[in-house]
């Protein structure tokens, strides 16, 4: 026999105090945390518990009485329900507050070091329509809010083509308008949708796994070209021509337009193969004259023009003269490599994903940059100390590490290799301040600059620059 599940309380006009981790708020009710996502400084609310721990709760707002003076009325008619955009609700200038805040608590709680004080953070210019990338699911099923389904009405009209859900990956919300990307975006992703069912076009069905729309990617780069990935879920032929020759007529402004036949059972494109329907193969973004290609696969920092400001943040901190051996760890499509190569006597770029390094190679080929070498594979077991010896002890080693952060024997590898300097570049303050405690036997930080890259939700870059405590003084030999 089962035991039946306790009801968890609702909190009765409790108030909110600050912002926490992952953009939630926080409210103290018995010297008990609670975690309360869309919540603003200032609220007094009830709130209803989801979860509790021994030390935290967590729960949702079911009734607000007073909104603290900080909170606006957020743009997106999806507020709350899409999950993308957490911070809508605040001040741009009080989300900057809020993000430098995280990268000290980070510094000062996780990493325990000894550090300067945190530069003030570059915001974004754009925080509307900044992101070159979004991708979209189409969906048979489209999820109901609780006001439908309260409603008693039915819905017999359940296509949909927007975003999953947070944690439920079945389960997608239809999306009117995003205010992220361009408008050419939502009016791409709507004529899809519409097409779709005018045609009579079967809408993905993830839990059956079936169905011909399965998703859709658009990029629109700085530099005004536009590319269109189709994902199809079966490989119809007929329809998926009948589908791209509309799109080709009607957004002639598409410069890369393709698609691809995806039958198993996940979203990702990676290892399927990517047919060219129109146009070139690839877009290309442009910074200071150099200019990179991106195709399908490639992995770009989804905000362009606060990706050119993360990247001089990360050159002005390698304080090159033109003589340094440079490692560019975790070098992706070898973006920050090609972009400080003209400071640099030399560029050696790592990462993991050989399709990458490939285009990494395109990059400086293209831009003819002849100082940089690329290799494919995992840092732990490429960046290995015969590795330095084969190719030469750097001076200076740019990291850029995925949200996880590096493995230790990647920092004990950059411990042995003693660069004179590191530029250590994250996406998440708290992993990197576990790295930077890591690294503090040997190196001092000299200067922490947060870079905001996604207005309205509670991600921040962070570059950190170190310095040897006990610089050796042997010259590179290139």
């Amino acid at each position: 026999m089962s035991r039946k599940r306790k009801e968890l309380p609702v909190l009765e006009q409790i108030t909110i105090e600050d912002v926490a981790a992952e953009g939630n708020s926080i409210a103290r009710v018995d010297q008990m945390v609670v975690f309360i996502p869309y919540g603003a400084p200032g609220d007094i609310v009830d709130v209803k518990i989801d979860k509790k721990k021994k030390s935290y709760a967590e729960g949702h707002i079911t009734k607000m009485h007073t909104p603290g003076e900080v909170r606006i009325e957020p743009r997106c008619e999806h507020f709350t329900l899409c999950g993308g955009c957490r911070w809508q609700h605040l001040p741009y200038s009080f989300q900057l507050k809020c993000k430098q805040k995280q990268v000290k608590d980070a510094i000062e709680r996780i990493a325990k070091v000894e550090a300067p004080e945190i530069t003030p953070i570059i915001g974004s210019d754009n925080i509307w329509e900044y992101r070159n990338k979004m991708e979209y699911t189409f969906s048979n099923k489209k999820w109901l809010t609780f006001e439908q389904l309260a409603s008693g009405k039915e819905f017999p009209d359940r296509d949909a083509a927007g975003f999953h859900i947070p944690g439920a990956f079945d389960k997608v919300l239809d999306i009117n308008k995003c205010h992220l990307q361009d408008d050419l975006g939502n009016r791409l992703r709507l004529f899809v949708k519409n097409f779709g069912k005018e045609h009579g076009y079967t809408f993905y069905d993830l839990r059956a796994q079936c169905g011909l729309l399965r998703t859709l990617m658009i990029r629109i780069a700085s530099t005004g070209q536009v590319m269109a990935v189709m994902v199809f879920g079966e490989n119809d032929a007929e329809r998926i021509n009948m589908l791209m020759s509309a799109i080709k007529e009607a957004f002639p402004e598409v410069t890369s337009l393709m698609y691809v036949v995806n039958t198993k059972v996940n979203d990702t494109i990676g290892d399927q193969d990517v047919i060219l329907y129109s146009g070139m193969p690839y877009i290309e973004e442009e910074m200071e004259g150099l200019k990179f290609r991106v195709d399908p696969k490639s992995f770009y920092q989804t905000n362009s023009l606060q990706a050119y400001k993360l990247y001089k943040v990360a050159r002005d901190f390698a304080q090159l003269t033109g003589k340094e051996l440079v490692y560019d760890l975790y070098t992706g499509t070898g973006t920050i490599a090609n972009f400080v190569s003209r400071n640099a006597a030399k560029v050696i770029g790592i990462e993991y994903v050989p399709e990458a390094i490939e285009d990494a190679k395109i990059n400086s080929e293209v831009n003819g940059i002849d100082n940089t070498l690329f290799f494919a594979g995992d840092m732990k077991d490429v960046l290995t100390d015969s590795f330095i010896e084969q190719h030469g002890h750097p001076d200076v080693m740019i990291v850029d590490p995925p949200r996880a952060g590096m493995h230790e024997d990647v920092v004990k590898v950059i411990l042995n290799a003693r660069p004179h300097r590191i530029v250590y570049v994250s996406c998440n303050p708290a992993t990197q301040a576990r790295d930077l405690a890591l690294l503090d036997s040997e190196y001092r930080i000299e200067a922490i600059q947060p870079v905001d890259m996604f207005p309205h939700t509670a991600h921040v870059e962070n570059v950190v620059r170190l310095a040897l405590r006990q610089p050796c003084c042997e010259s590179t030999e290139l």
